[in-house]
């Protein structure tokens, strides 16, 4: 056994993990020895020279415990905020949907609610010649193609997955969206309408390249790629 002073007096050195396991078997300890409470000092958290009590120290992790539970806390209610906030866009384009009476008028009601309910300004329809009405011209929100496109093949892994997608697109993605020289589109949420995507897919993009980042929750844009996929079946 080694010993080592500690003011004058010479002990015997101990092992810490028989000291932490004893002072966590044994919670009463500090009951019946309080004044240690005053004697014990540890180096200040926020660095330096100066020491706190052991009180001290205890006040301060509890009082960063009380910061990180806020900052959780906050985080918790901006979500669930945002997410009654997509709630009622969704339910906003739902009641749209349903007022509209053909499918000219459906198409014409996503690019309104995608623009007034969502604020989703740089947005592309692309439907398959199936599902536009007769004489339904072309415009910058609609894109009539073919099922066997070129262009759609481009997206087969996004049709293969029946899932909404969201981050950046190869060049030749993005000018066939939103046509050539679009480099200001940073960003782009790609959703697919029908299985497979067989009626084609919405495009909504941003100049913001974070705006739509690949690890985003995509339930939201999945509940509206249902809706507009509903109504152009039915319209």
């Amino acid at each position: 056994m080694t010993t080592r002073p500690v003011r004058g007096f010479e002990i015997a050195e101990v092992d810490e993990a028989a000291v932490a396991s004893y002072l966590s078997a044994t919670p009463e300890f500090f009951e019946r020895h309080a004044q240690l409470f005053a004697k014990i000092r540890l180096p200040d958290s926020r660095g330096g020279a100066t020491t706190v009590s052991l009180l001290e120290r205890q006040v301060e992790v509890l009082r960063e415990r009380n910061r990180q539970l806020e900052r959780k806390l906050k985080e918790f209610v901006d979500v669930a905020r945002e997410n009654d906030t997509l709630g009622a866009r969704v339910f906003s384009m739902a009641r749209r949907l349903i007022a509209a009476v053909d499918r000219t008028a459906v198409i014409k009601t996503i690019e309104a609610s995608l623009r007034e309910d969502f604020g989703a300004g740089e947005s592309v329809l692309v439907l398959t010649h199936a599902t536009v009405p007769a004489g339904l011209p072309e415009s910058r929100f609609l894109r009539v193609v073919a099922p066997d496109s070129p262009d759609l093949r481009s997206f087969e892994t996004l049709f293969n997955s029946g899932k909404p997608r969201c981050g950046q697109l190869r060049d030749s993605q993005r000018d066939f969206l939103f046509g050539a020289g679009s480099v200001a589109i940073g960003s782009v949420a790609l959703v697919p309408l029908g299985p497979k995507g067989e009626l084609g897919l919405l495009a909504c993009g941003s100049n913001d390249v974070q705006r739509f980042n690949p690890t985003m929750s995509t339930d939201f844009l999945q509940r509206v790629g249902e809706l507009i996929a509903a109504a152009l079946a039915e319209g």
